[in-house]
C-alpha cells in the first residue's frame, strides 16, 4: 500500500508550483519541455525520447514482472496565450493569439510576455478575429502596447502572478494542463523514490488548445507504443455534478465521445481499490461533456483510452460569474489523489486484458446463478 507521506506531499507541492510558474503556449512549450527533461535525466531508471514533433516520451521500468499491456499516461503541456510575431512601434506589439477565450474577455486585459528570465506588461489594445473551419469565430492576432520591447517569438500570458497556495486550492496563471504534467512528473518521482515495480510510460503533448496536434502527431508517429492502453489527463471545467474537492474524475467521455469502456472499467477498479485499502482517497466518475480531450482523439485514431481529470476552476481563465479574466485554480487534495491514481495504475497490480473484468464475473455469477431457474420456468407451473 502507498501512503502520501509528508515528505510526498512536499515534493508534489515543490513539482507543482514549479511547472504551474512556467510559461507556455500552443506551439511554444520549450521552457516546459526543459523543465521535464531535466527533471526526467535527473531520476535514474527513467528513458527519455523526444519525437519529431516535440512529444516528450518518458518510460520507467522497475521489476522483473512483465507488464503485456501497460499503461501510458499523457497530459499536455500547453495552455491558450500570445505568441509574438514583431514590433510595429516603440511601445506597440502584434501577437498571435492560440486557444480559446471568448473575443469579449481581450480588449483593455492585461497581459505579460516572458523575455530573457523577466516579465514585460502590457495591455490588449486591438484584435483582429478569423473563421474557423467549423463556422466558429476566434481571435487570430492582437496589438498590444508594451512597457517594453518584446522580441519575435517570445511567449504571452494574462498578467497574473506565480501560483500561490489559498486554503485546499492553488491559483495559478494557467492550470490546463500544466497541473496534468505536474501530476505525471510527481507519478514518477514516487515512483523512482520508492521503487516500487512499475513498466508505464508517460507522454507529455504539445499544442492541444488549437486541436490536439501534439496527440494526432503522437500517434501517425507511433510514438505510443501500440501495446498501451492510454490514460490522457487534464484539467476539465467543474460541473454541478462534478465538484472540485470531491475527487479526482474518471472520465467516461466528453462533449464529443464515449471513451474505451474496458480501459475506464480498469481505472475504475484501480481506484475502488486505493478506496477499499485508505478510506481519505476519494474520486468521481463522470461524463465529463463540457468540452473535449484528447481521450476522444486517441480512441479515433486506435487506441484505447479513457480519461481521468481533476476540476478546474475559471476554465480557460475566464471567470464567467464576475466576467472578466482570472487565475485558474484546482483542489490539492484532488491533485494529491490523482497522483495516487497515476502511481497505482503505473505499478499494475492487475493486468489490462481489454475487457471488463469485473463485470464478466458479475454477469458469469448471475448467469449460473440462475440459469437453473430460467430453464425451469420454461416448464410452466408444476
Amino acid at each position: 500500500m502507498i501512503h502520501s507521506s509528508l515528505e510526498n506531499i512536499l515534493m508534489y507541492r515543490k513539482i507543482l508550483k514549479e511547472v504551474l510558474s512556467l510559461p507556455t503556449a500552443p506551439f511554444a512549450e520549450h521552457y516546459v519541455i526543459d523543465y521535464v527533461e531535466r527533471f526526467c535525466r535527473r531520476r535514474p531508471g527513467v528513458e527519455l525520447v523526444r519525437d519529431k514533433a516535440g512529444n516528450i516520451l518518458a518510460r520507467l521500468r522497475q521489476g522483473r514482472r512483465k507488464i503485456a499491456r501497460p499503461v501510458c499516461i499523457t497530459a499536455h503541456l500547453d495552455h491558450p496565450g500570445f505568441v509574438s510575431d514583431k514590433m510595429i512601434g516603440k511601445s506597440r506589439l502584434k501577437a498571435f493569439w492560440r486557444g480559446g477565450v471568448p473575443s469579449e474577455y481581450f480588449v483593455g486585459s492585461s497581459v505579460r510576455f516572458f523575455v530573457e528570465g523577466a516579465w514585460i506588461k502590457g495591455r490588449v489594445r486591438s484584435i483582429k478575429e478569423k473563421a474557423l473551419p467549423d463556422g466558429r469565430v476566434r481571435v487570430d492576432t492582437a496589438e498590444i502596447d508594451v512597457r517594453a520591447e518584446v522580441p519575435s517569438g517570445s511567449i504571452g500570458m494574462w498578467d497574473f502572478p506565480d501560483p500561490v497556495v489559498r486554503g485546499s486550492r492553488i491559483f495559478a496563471r494557467g492550470c490546463d494542463d500544466l497541473a496534468g504534467a505536474a501530476g505525471m512528473l510527481c507519478a514518477l518521482d514516487e515512483l523512482v523514490r520508492g521503487g516500487h515495480g512499475c513498466d508505464a510510460y508517460f507522454l507529455f503533448t504539445r499544442a492541444e488548445e488549437v486541436g490536439f496536434v501534439g496527440a494526432i502527431a503522437a500517434t501517425k508517429l507511433k510514438t505510443i507504443p501500440r501495446k498501451c492502453f492510454v490514460v490522457a489527463m487534464e484539467t476539465s471545467s467543474e460541473r454541478p455534478f462534478a465538484k472540485m474537492g470531491d475527487g479526482p474524475i474518471l472520465r467516461v467521455g466528453d462533449k464529443a465521445s464515449t471513451f474505451t469502456h474496458a480501459v475506464t472499467a480498469h481505472c475504475h477498479r484501480a481506484a475502488r481499490e486505493l478506496a477499499a485499502e485508505d478510506k481519505k482517497f476519494k474520486y468521481q466518475r463522470k461524463l465529463m461533456d463540457g468540452g473535449t480531450c484528447e481521450s476522444s482523439a486517441y480512441c479515433q485514431l486506435g487506441y484505447e483510452a479513457t480519461g481521468l481529470c481533476v476540476a478546474l476552476g475559471n476554465y480557460h481563465n475566464v471567470d464567467a460569474k464576475r466576467k472578466k479574466l482570472a487565475p485558474e485554480y484546482i483542489d490539492l487534495n484532488d491533485f494529491d489523489h490523482v497522483v495516487r491514481w497515476f502511481v497505482e495504475l503505473a505499478r499494475a497490480r492487475h493486468a489490462y486484458t481489454g475487457r471488463d473484468d469485473v463485470l464478466d464475473e458479475q454477469l458469469r455469477q448471475l448467469e449460473k446463478g440462475y440459469r437453473g431457474l430460467l430453464a425451469r420456468s420454461l416448464r410452466g407451473p408444476a
